[in-house]
C-alpha cells in the first residue's frame, strides 16, 4: 500500500511502498507537481525499480522546466537503494536524522 498526499509545509508526503503496484498511481500525483520539489520519505518502507523509474521520470520532467526533486528523511535502507543504483548522483538526497 502506498499513500501519496500533500503535506502543511508544501511537500509530498509519502508511506508505503513504492512498487511495480503502485507506480502509475505515484507517476500521476507526481505530474501534477511543478518547480522544486520536496518528497518526504520518512514513510517510504520499499522502493522497487518501476519506483526509481517514477522518480526518475519526475525528475527529468521537473528540470526541463528549471525545476528540481529533492528527497528528504530519507531512512538508511532506502538510501542504499538509491546508492547501490547510481539514484544518489541524479537525485538530491537528504538523509533521516
Amino acid at each position: 500500500m502506498l499513500t501519496l498526499d500533500t503535506g502543511a509545509d508544501g511537500a509530498v508526503v509519502v508511506s508505503g511502498r513504492l512498487d511495480a503496484a503502485q507506480a502509475a498511481a505515484a507517476q500521476a500525483f507526481l505530474d501534477r507537481t511543478s518547480g522544486r520539489v520536496v518528497v518526504d520519505c520518512a514513510g517510504l518502507e520499499y522502493i522497487s525499480s518501476a519506483g526509481l523509474g517514477v522518480l526518475l521520470k519526475t525528475q527529468k520532467r521537473l528540470m526541463s522546466g528549471g525545476g528540481q526533486l529533492r528527497l528528504t528523511k530519507v531512512n538508511h535502507h532506502i538510501r542504499d537503494i538509491f546508492q547501490y543504483s547510481g539514484f544518489d548522483k541524479i537525485l538530491e538526497i537528504e538523509a533521516a536524522e
